[in-house]
């Protein structure tokens, strides 16, 4: 059990971590131009963040008591297969949806 002070001076900590790197780009550049070649490092944002988020999940899932199991691999892969195939977003989630229940179902 985590001390309730620790915990809520975690909460406020992190909160005002989040505000101000938010205040950085939107308080202080303001309306002024960002430089191209931040610009071009913000585009893969959201290429290294979604990754970060869902490896936890397909290597150590709490489901299996955090041993990795062919579902979730499998899963994991045919999404990457399919993202980098149809470069589209919606496809790669639907099939490594589908593979995920598939897999669930056929390897219990």
């Amino acid at each position: 059990m985590i001390d309730k002070m620790a915990l809520w001076t975690v909460i406020v900590l992190l909160g005002l971590g989040s505000f101000a790197l938010r205040f950085i780009f939107l308080g202080l550049v303001g309306n002024h131009p960002l430089p191209p070649w931040l610009l071009r490092h913000l585009r893969y944002t959201a290429v290294a963040v979604l990754p970060g988020l869902v490896a936890p999940l397909v290597l150590w899932p709490a489901e299996t008591g955090g041993t990795p199991d062919i579902s979730r691999l499998l899963a994991a892969f045919v999404t990457l297969a399919v993202g980098l195939a149809s470069r589209s977003v919606l496809p790669a989630i639907l099939c490594g949806g589908a593979t995920l229940y598939a897999g669930l179902y056929i390897f219990g």
